[in-house]
C-alpha cells in the first residue's frame, strides 16, 4: 500500500509540472520545483521571461493558483519565480528553443538551427555542448544527428554536473526529438587538474626525491659490503 501511495503522489507531482508547462507555453519554463512546507506548497518556476509568466498585475499567477487549488487540490500553493540570468546555459531552454525553431521554419533547416544554437551555447561561456536530433529530418526515413563542440563528460561523477534536457517538435513530416547537454563554466569537476606554480613545485620535489633514491640505495649497499668484509677479516 505504501508503494502505491508513493506512485500516486509522484504522478500528481508530474501532472502539476506538466500542466504548468503547457499552460504557460513551450520555451517559457525551464524547471518546476515543488517544495512542501508547514505553511503550504511552495512552487518555484524557473524562467527567463518572468514578466510573461506573472502577467499584468499578477493575473497569470492568480489564475494558476486558483487552478492548483481547485483542480489539483493543493491547500495553500505559493508560486515563486526564479529568473534565469543566462538562458543559453540552460539545457531545457535551449531544447525548447530548438523545438520551436523546427516547428516554425521546418525540419529542412535543422542543421542551421542546431549549429546556431550550439554556437550561442559556446559563446555564452559553456565548457561544452551537445545537441542530438532524431526523427524524419532530411528524408522520409528517421535518422539521428549529433552536433557537439567543446568538452563534455559522459561517465563518472563529473557527468552528473552536466545539464541535460529533452524537447519534442511536431513538424509536418513527423515528430522530432531534441536532446541538449550543456557543461556550465561554473560546474565543479572532481577530476579537473589545474596546473599552477604549487603543482609544478610539488612535481619538481617528487622528481628530486626519486633521483636521490638510487644514490641512497647505493650508499646502503656499499655500507653492507663493507660490514661483510670486516666480518670476514675478523673471522
Amino acid at each position: 500500500m505504501e508503494e502505491k501511495s508513493v506512485v500516486k503522489f509522484k504522478k500528481e507531482e508530474f501532472a502539476i509540472r506538466e500542466y504548468i508547462r503547457q499552460s504557460l507555453g513551450k520555451g517559457k519554463v525551464s524547471r518546476v520545483k515543488i517544495e512542501y512546507t508547514p505553511v503550504g506548497e511552495k512552487i518555484i518556476i524557473s524562467t527567463n521571461r518572468p514578466g510573461m509568466i506573472i502577467g499584468k498585475g499578477g493575473e497569470k499567477i492568480k489564475e494558476l493558483t486558483r487552478v492548483l487549488k481547485g483542480t489539483f487540490k493543493l491547500e495553500n500553493p505559493n508560486i515563486e519565480i526564479d529568473e534565469i540570468r543566462r538562458p543559453h546555459l540552460d539545457a531545457q531552454f535551449m531544447a525548447d528553443d530548438i523545438a520551436l525553431s523546427l516547428e516554425r521554419f521546418g525540419p529542412l533547416k535543422f542543421k542551421v538551427i542546431a549549429y546556431r544554437a550550439l554556437q550561442s551555447i559556446i559563446e555564452a561561456g559553456a565548457l561544452g555542448g551537445e545537441i542530438r536530433l532524431s526523427g524524419k529530418l532530411p528524408s522520409s526515413r528517421a535518422k539521428p544527428w549529433r552536433f557537439a563542440q567543446g568538452y563534455l563528460k559522459k561517465t563518472g561523477d563529473s557527468a552528473k554536473v552536466v545539464d541535460r534536457a529533452k524537447a519534442v517538435a511536431q513538424t509536418k513530416p513527423g515528430t522530432v526529438g531534441v536532446k541538449v547537454s550543456i557543461l556550465s563554466p561554473e560546474a565543479v569537476l572532481t577530476d579537473k587538474i589545474v596546473i599552477n606554480e604549487d603543482l609544478l613545485k610539488k612535481i619538481k620535489e617528487n622528481i628530486e626525491q626519486r633521483n636521490q633514491m638510487p644514490a641512497m640505495e647505493n650508499k646502503k649497499k656499499k655500507s653492507k659490503i663493507k660490514i661483510k668484509q670486516v666480518k670476514e677479516i675478523k673471522e
